[in-house]
């Protein structure tokens, strides 16, 4: 797990012409990838570009015997392949259930060469790919992660067009808010509390963040909570632990949310 490190911010503070106060004000850095990583699991597998399902693609674009010059990412799969295609690969990142992936646009194009750490684990990647070496699908695994990981923060750093997640982890301030759901979702978060960690006045923060993200804090939390809780019951945990382990006062209250989201109740074969 990557760990946040300090990020500095100057509070210059002017009281009159010739008086200047400066205070050294520490922030956490917010790490707003992780907490996908750490709920849902990545797999790959290589496969002839004729082949199209519901997987995730991702494709190394470059010239016949050359480097990787671009990487394209279609997150819902059924796709035609990608013309100058060295490598295909289905990308399984539990897409179906995994908010992040859901909330990216059809098609993502990287140059690899803007990206250093992206230019030299494409390259490792193409290596192992081309080659049947011992723990050859470990190592494409474990790289593909990393690139995927790489595409991601590109694509939170350049934005979104249209209300989403996407368009919130890319907020400048609402972005703590929805980390902070994401990595304690078992807290007892409430309204004040977030746009507290966001920055805001509440009636600002709850504004903003409909305006952004589409829906409100605790309709957001409420779901990242129940998808949390359908991983956990999948494993084999018990309905109440679960509950618990989540978030919810309850097990009843547990099981309600959950029939009005999937349409079911919850069980250890959810």
């Amino acid at each position: 797990m990557l760990t946040p490190q300090p990020h500095h911010s100057m509070i210059v503070i002017i009281i009159g012409p010739d008086v200047m106060i400066k205070s050294l004000k520490t922030l956490p850095k917010v790490d707003r990838l992780t907490a996908f990583f750490d709920a849902f699991e990545l797999e790959i597998s290589l496969e002839p570009p004729s082949i199209s399902d519901s997987h995730t693609r991702l494709f190394v674009i470059g010239k016949p015997g050359g480097p990787a010059e671009r990487i394209v990412l279609h997150p819902r799969g059924d796709t035609p392949p990608e013309p100058s295609a060295l490598i295909t690969a289905a990308v399984d990142f539990e897409g179906a259930h995994n908010p992040l992936m859901n909330a990216l646009p059809d098609r993502i194009v990287v140059d690899v060469s803007d990206i250093p750490t992206l230019r030299d684990t494409t390259a490792a990647f193409m290596a192992e790919a081309l080659e049947s070496r011992c723990g050859r699908s470990a190592a494409l695994n474990r790289l593909c992660e990393v690139i995927v990981l790489l595409i991601l923060r590109s694509a939170i750093d350049r934005g979104a067009t249209g209300p989403g997640l996407l368009a919130g982890l890319s907020h400048p301030a609402l972005h703590r808010a929805l980390v902070a759901m994401h990595d304690t979702p078992a807290q007892a978060w409430n309204s004040n509390d977030l746009a507290t960690v966001a920055g805001m006045s509440r009636s600002h923060f709850m504004a903003l963040f409909r305006d952004v993200v589409g829906t409100t804090p605790q309709a957001y939390l409420t779901g990242w909570r129940l998808i949390l809780a359908r991983r956990k019951l999948a494993g084999g945990a018990k309905v109440k632990a679960v509950a618990r382990q989540v978030g919810f006062g309850s097990a009843a209250a547990f099981s309600r949310a959950f029939f009005r989201k999937f349409g079911d109740w919850p069980s250890v074969r959810s």
